[in-house]
């Protein structure tokens, strides 16, 4: 765990996690930072609050002692989001310290209590509500719900306009020696895009309308800083990520970077013998190409890579008068994300009987995707010359449509 000083007063505890599945599920191959603040004035608090990833308390004792404050000089946590990463050290946080106060949303209060006992130390806090810890430091808070749990808030710090945004502004990937935005290099801000993208679509994507107010909420705060709970921290331009959101939030849209994300799966080779034709037809159109074999692709690269994309390619074979069941779950995970507005073109090899491309039009009505497709391409066996034909003019008709939801 590192201990970083963001201004006087206030300092963050991070540490870097990997070799986890993030909610259980998704997998993070760069692993993730987890951020806690610790704001002091005469009485001091810690916002969303990391004691270790094991939750041993001796791990905050060290920390503590290295920017010279007893665990027992700790008056308050702020629980901007009660979702086990940032909340799960309370109850050790209890053996430390008898004399603390939780502050958090109502919404949050009865999270404390069914994952954590009944605690009478909480204390409900709503919109503007103000705790002076004294020395002129003092804390605001402002709900945002569904960012991405109902009860998660953000906190300002109004002497050093610091945002402390939690989930809201997070990104995937594990930090080194650079934690602020105007530290890192080129690299890293490349790194960065790829794993803040991978988080929101991991994360956000189902709650974008949600985000969106998150997003013009934060913009009525003067900011200097945003603390998020996780990857990097923003002074140099902090509109840059609000920005950067706001276009993640257009992704999951169906807006994209100039990419095509052919996300396929193939039983005996027969709908693979088309894609080496589609990648070359892309190429000679100047489409960067992405692509997914399922299920040999993680979901969480999966989710990132087609909510990025400015078009969707879907290759599939029927599959017992269904579509293949690898890329219809894929398929269908879009959906619970609520991956919206995508150009997509389908097309797959059948034998006996078709039935993927049914299947393909009831899981996007289900889920009320509002995909606008191609005509299909349906083939019996392998693809002929007149399958590749119609194909390539899907393809070419799919490159054109996107060329109206680009968004760099």
């Amino acid at each position: 765990m590192k201990k970083i000083k963001l201004a006087e007063g206030i300092h963050m505890l991070s540490m870097n996690v990997e070799d986890m599945l993030f909610e259980g599920m998704w997998e993070i191959a760069n692993g993730v930072t987890l951020n806690s603040y610790i704001v002091k004035g005469d009485k001091t608090a810690i916002i969303d609050g990391v004691i270790g990833w094991d939750g041993v308390p001796e791990t905050l004792y060290k920390n503590l002692e290295e920017i010279h404050l007893s665990p027992k000089d700790i008056d308050y946590l702020i629980v901007n989001h009660m979702e086990p990463d940032h909340s799960g050290w309370i109850e050790n946080f209890e053996k430390i310290n008898d004399d603390f106060t939780i502050l958090c949303t109502e919404k949050a209060a009865k999270l404390v209590t069914s994952f954590y006992g009944d605690n009478n130390r909480i204390k409900i806090v709503k919109e503007g509500d103000v705790l002076d810890l004294g020395n002129g430091k003092k804390l605001s808070f402002h709900p945002v719900p569904n960012v991405h749990w109902p009860d998660t808030m953000l906190t300002y710090e109004s002497s050093t306009k610091t945002l402390f945004s939690c989930d809201m502004y997070g990104a995937f990937g594990k930090m080194g020696e650079h934690h602020f935005d105007d530290e890192t290099t080129s690299e890293e801000v490349e790194f960065f895009e790829k794993e803040g993208i991978r988080y929101y679509s991991n994360v956000m994507t189902t709650f974008t309308p949600m985000v969106r107010k998150a997003i013009e909420k934060s913009k009525e705060f003067n900011i200097n800083t945003i603390a998020p709970g996780h990857g990097p921290l923003y002074r140099k331009n902090p509109h840059k990520i609000m920005d950067d959101y706001l276009r993640f939030s257009q992704y999951a849209e169906g807006a994209g970077k100039n990419e095509i994300t052919i996300l396929w799966g193939s039983m005996y080779g027969m709908t693979a013998k088309a894609i080496a034709f589609v990648e070359n037809v892309l190429a000679r159109e100047g489409i960067k190409v992405n692509k997914l074999e399922m299920p040999l692709e993680s979901e969480s690269e999966m989710v990132a890579t087609a909510i990025k994309s400015a078009g969707i390619i879907i290759a599939a074979p029927t599959y017992e008068y269904k579509m293949f069941p690898p890329v219809a779950t894929a398929i269908d995970e879009l959906g619970r994300k609520k991956v919206t507005g995508k150009v997509a073109f389908y097309f797959g090899s059948y034998g006996w009987s078709g039935g993927a491309e049914k299947e393909l039009k009831e899981i996007i009505e289900r889920n009320r995707m509002k995909w606008d497709f191609i005509e299909s391409v349906e083939f019996e066996g392998s693809p002929r010359q007149k399958d590749l034909e119609k194909i390539e003019a899907g393809i070419l008709e799919l490159v054109d449509k996107i060329k109206n939801k680009i968004l760099e």
